[in-house]
């Protein structure tokens, strides 16, 4: 195992007591026969020195086999505990069970329990905290009670598991922060702003509220754009920037326009913003159309609908207007 020689005389001095190595030795074996790489071993074992000391028949085996029985591969598992190690010395029956099937019982629609899997590789740290169980019940029907259930109970807490473990009057002031932007207990879009809220600083809030501000758009614009797109505030400041300087300049689209569809914001330039506008511009000035579809419709519609809808119906055109939008023409 790659312990240091310092690292292994300050795990002995923790231990001075315990004089066999016949424990350590059992738990390496036992760590490697399930699949864990020397790097997994060494980083639990510098986390948890108390993991060497484990009962691997009494304590050890039972836990590991538990989560190997959740549909982790050895690897997974080894990787899992190697950030989590504390895991090992939680409880099982009065922690690891009940955690798990709370967080299963949440999820809409896991197969095979990949989405199981990829909440309890983020959420570990949450069971640092006292009482981890009895925390996310908590939030859970605190959350219940602001209209986030089921379907979108299952979005937040694959995107945010950590929310879900955190004291009950942190969620509680997050919750009343995002209720203060205007969203409402009733609207489908609190889930999203609460996802969105709790993903970024007060600082980068701030900031990018002040990037709108700079734009002409008034305090009120700003915020009727996050309640529409809570997504936004998750958006670069540099594509926001990028973004509204292209539409308001290139495009000459009225800031009323983008107030009410903030999520042309939220598409990438360089594949979907530019190459259709030059689409748009190409059809318009050959007279194909003859109203001028919204730039909304233009770009939240699907790839196979736009090719169909903008490309294909014009056969004779078809191949000029595909290269342009391919790019391989400039703008004419």
């Amino acid at each position: 195992m790659a312990i240091s020689e310092p690292e292994a005389v300050s795990i002995s001095n923790r231990f001075s007591s315990r004089k066999s190595l016949e424990k350590p030795h059992s738990v390496v074996q036992f760590l490697k026969q399930l699949g864990f790489s020397d790097d997994h071993i060494r980083s639990s074992v510098l986390s948890r020195p108390h993991i060497l000391f484990s009962d691997v028949d009494k304590t050890l085996k039972p836990k590991l086999h538990f989560f190997l029985g959740l549909g982790l591969s050895g690897p997974e598992l080894g990787k899992l505990i190697s950030t989590h190690s504390h895991v090992l010395l939680d409880s099982l029956e009065r922690t690891l069970i009940p955690c798990v099937d709370i967080i299963k019982n949440t999820l809409v629609n896991d197969k095979n329990n990949q989405d199981l899997i990829r909440v309890l590789q983020k959420t570990y740290r949450g069971w640092v905290f006292s009482k981890p169980v009895s925390r996310l019940k908590c939030n859970i029907a605190f959350l219940e009670s602001c209209g986030i259930v089921e379907s979108q109970l299952s979005f937040l807490l694959k995107r945010q598991p950590q929310l879900f473990f955190i004291s009950e009057t942190s969620l509680r002031d997050l919750v009343s922060r995002v209720l203060d932007m205007g969203f409402s207990v009733d609207s489908r879009m609190l889930v999203h702003a609460v996802h969105a809220v709790c993903s970024i600083s007060g600082e980068t809030f701030s900031r990018k509220i002040e990037l709108f501000r700079n734009f002409g758009f008034s305090e009120e614009e700003c915020m009727d754009m996050v309640r529409r797109t809570p997504a936004l505030l998750m958006v670069s400041e540099g594509k926001l920037k990028l973004g509204i300087d292209f539409f308001l300049k290139e495009v000459k689209l009225g800031r009323n326009a983008l107030v009410s569809y903030p999520i042309c914001l939220m598409f990438s330039m360089e594949k979907r913003i530019v190459p259709r506008y030059r689409v748009l511009r190409v059809i318009m000035s050959k007279g194909l159309l003859q109203k001028e579809p919204s730039l909304s419709s233009l770009l939240t519609i699907s790839e196979v609908e736009f090719l169909g809808k903008f490309i294909a119906r014009f056969p004779d055109d078809a191949k000029e207007i595909l290269e342009i939008y391919k790019g391989d023409l400039l703008d004419s």
